[in-house]
């Protein structure tokens, strides 16, 4: 697993990379074209919605057939997506490229995951693999918007013409291609056997797994408070009189903290246990929230994101390696699957529910109101149980 890691790691990278790189990418093209504010936030919103229905069939798919034949058709509509758009820059091209794009990095993200959790040998492994792997989405959310950016301002005869955008979209499109020769010499794991009474396995199977449960819970909670942050950061901001890049560089210090906190947990992974590293995080996300509205100053609020970021960034790791060790070796890629069905539909439907509240009872309100929530939970994290193991899976 050591020397295949740093190649699946790549292999996500410039899959996600391409899709991050779109996100920015159709968005401008699509405002620059005259399409209103409202056009275009559901053309951001087609990149997670894809996801959200794609999750659990590609989950199952992963289940049946492995590694490489969900990666194949991931990059096919991953390259594709931008190809179509370059060809015909129009809003409904526009779409189409966000939904193939996110369908495609969601699929393979859950065949990546599967496979690198199976091929782990014991816990402490896990917890190192799925560090090491949370950081490409890190690394893909800075180089795609980078080089889309770059591409888009100084690619076409002038910034930001047309020529540019479809230059643009073309090296995203080889993007994902790339990552294919990365991942093409990974071995497959051998398939894990069905089960012996042929009972044909449904989703609700694994929610009926108190456990399982209580997981996907956990997990939704942390990430709540990740969108939490996102969304509602910059109007604090605005509220404190802070500048578009000031607000920019506190977000930005947020995304930074959580890629270091990902990089050091591989060299904690023997020390600390799932449960105590998401309760920590738990019970520090609830005091940041309950800081943060008292807070007016840009360093203040620079210090209370990056010290989130470090605890919201610690959490999946150690959420995915419990994960792989509560469910069935059979059907690990559906159970990814629901995990990231149930993040996605959070992420579009949360801002809504935020914004709404935030009307209500005010920004500061809402932070203390998750805050709260977010404490709370901490109780379900103890609840937290790994079966019993002898050091192998």
């Amino acid at each position: 697993m050591t020397g295949e890691l740093p190649r699946l790691i790549g292999a996500q990278i410039c899959l996600h990379a391409a899709m991050a790189g779109m996100r920015l990418g159709a968005p401008l093209l699509a405002l620059q074209q005259g399409y209103s504010a409202a056009a275009v936030g559901v053309l951001i919103a087609l990149f997670a919605l894809t996801q959200v229905f794609l999750a659990l069939p590609a989950g199952r798919f992963a289940d049946r057939h492995g590694l490489k034949r969900p990666l194949v058709l991931s990059v096919a509509a991953a390259s594709v997506g931008p190809a179509l758009a370059a060809v015909w820059p129009v809003f409904p091209m526009l779409c189409l490229a966000a939904l193939m794009t996110g369908g495609a990095t969601g699929a393979a993200v859950i065949a990546l995951q599967r496979h690198v959790g199976r091929a782990a040998s014991n816990p402490v492994q896990l917890k190192k693999v799925f560090s090491w792997l949370a950081i490409a989405p890190a690394v893909a959310n800075f180089l795609g918007p980078f080089v889309a950016g770059l591409l888009i301002d100084h690619a076409g005869r002038s910034p930001a013409d047309l020529p540019g955008f479809r230059i643009s979209f073309v090296v995203l499109a080889l993007l994902p291609l790339a990552g294919w020769l990365f991942a093409r010499t990974t071995q497959e794991l051998p398939r894990a056997p069905p089960p012996a009474d042929g009972h044909k396995p449904r989703a609700w199977d694994l929610l009926q797994q108190p456990m399982f449960r209580r997981l996907l819970f956990v997990n939704w909670l942390q990430s709540s408070s990740w969108d939490v942050h996102a969304f509602l950061l910059p109007v604090l901001g605005h509220e404190r009189g802070l500048g578009a890049s000031v607000i920019g560089s506190i977000l930005g210090a947020f995304a930074i903290a959580a890629a270091l906190i990902r990089i050091m947990l591989p060299l904690l992974a023997a020390r600390a246990s799932e449960r105590s590293v998401i309760a920590t995080s738990s019970v520090v996300t609830a005091l940041v929230f309950a800081v943060y509205p008292f807070l007016s100053s840009a360093p203040a609020m620079g210090v209370c994101s990056v010290v989130l970021g470090l605890a919201l960034g610690a959490v999946q790791p150690m959420v995915m390696s419990m994960l792989h060790q509560i469910t069935p070796h059979a059907r690990h890629g559906e159970a990814l699957g629901l995990r990231l069905m149930t993040i996605n539909a959070s992420s579009v439907a949360m801002p809504l529910l935020f914004g709404s509240i935030g009307a209500l009872v005010g920004i500061s309100g809402v932070f203390w109101l998750i805050g709260g929530v977010v404490a709370l939970g901490t109780r379900a994290v103890w609840g937290l149980k790994l079966p019993a193991h002898d050091q192998s899976l």
